[in-house]
């Protein structure tokens, strides 16, 4: 298995897990909800991962209607089509988000959840999909604000750096603060964003925040902003809390909703 292929399948795996944690099994419910998806309808999942939102929209649209997502990971596509295997209305395709490979107006609504943080250019996407949504089409947006982490640590300094590595690694990792704008400047109406915290007061796998620490802090090392006893102590701070009780996380994220103008 060649370095990128094999860096696609450990992304997808640890999405796998991830999507089935009780934090994000909600934020899914709370996406599905405000979408409303109704039977007939053509949705687009842009950036859908291994396809867990894909298969409950599917549900909903039922066989007269039409799931299609995208994702540049292979790795994801490959586990989407095999979760939706038993679903005669999905399909999926490797594609980028800033290129959408479809026509004009053929979709009713499209979703795009913790993607839009990654791209480098935000405006040509929300084009692409303003362009492939039909006439008063729909669009579902979450997205994290990464500055406004809560977090209880003995080691301010360290856990500045991590974050700030982090900050660095992605294009926007604040958006939700400018993207009720863009999405107005971009061609949609009627924007409404309602927050999705992520609370954490345990600090274990079952929980989102552990895998979180845990990733934020190798890429931090991985750049070279912290050093491995750094880290090892940061990490061993955050478990002594969760096992003492006075462990503390908390994220925002928001779900935007809005219609084409």
């Amino acid at each position: 298995m060649s370095k990128s292929l094999k860096k696609q399948s450990t992304e997808a795996e640890e999405l796998e897990k991830s999507y089935q944690l009780p934090e994000i099994v909600r934020q899914r419910q709370h996406t599905l909800n405000k979408l409303s998806a109704k039977r007939g309808e053509q949705i687009l999942d842009v950036g859908c991962g291994v396809g867990f939102l894909s298969y409950e929209i599917a549900l909903q649209t039922g066989d007269s209607g039409r799931v299609s997502g995208i994702d540049q990971n292979s790795e994801m596509i490959r586990h989407a089509n095999n979760r939706c295997e038993s679903l005669r209305n999905t399909e999926f395709s490797e594609a980028n988000a800033e290129d959408l490979p479809f026509p004009e107006e053929s979709f009713d609504a499209a979703c795009c959840t913790q993607v839009l943080l990654y791209v480098n250019d935000v405006a040509q996407v929300l084009t692409g999909i303003r362009r492939v949504l039909k006439p008063a089409g729909r669009i579902i947006i979450v997205e994290t604000d990464w500055r406004g982490v809560v977090l209880n640590s003995d080691y301010d300094s360290i856990t500045r750096k991590i974050f700030s590595a982090w900050d660095a690694a992605v294009p926007s990792p604040n958006l939700p603060v400018r993207l009720g704008p863009l999405l107005v400047d971009n061609g949609f109406c009627n924007v409404d964003v309602e927050p999705i915290p992520i609370l954490n007061t345990e600090y274990t796998p079952s929980q989102f925040s552990h895998g979180m620490m845990n990733w934020i802090t190798r890429n931090a090392l991985k750049k070279g902003v912290i050093t491995k006893e750094q880290s090892q102590k940061w990490l061993d701070d955050l478990d002594e809390k969760g096992k003492s009780g006075n462990y503390f996380f908390c994220v925002n994220r928001f779900l935007f909703s809005a219609q084409l103008a």
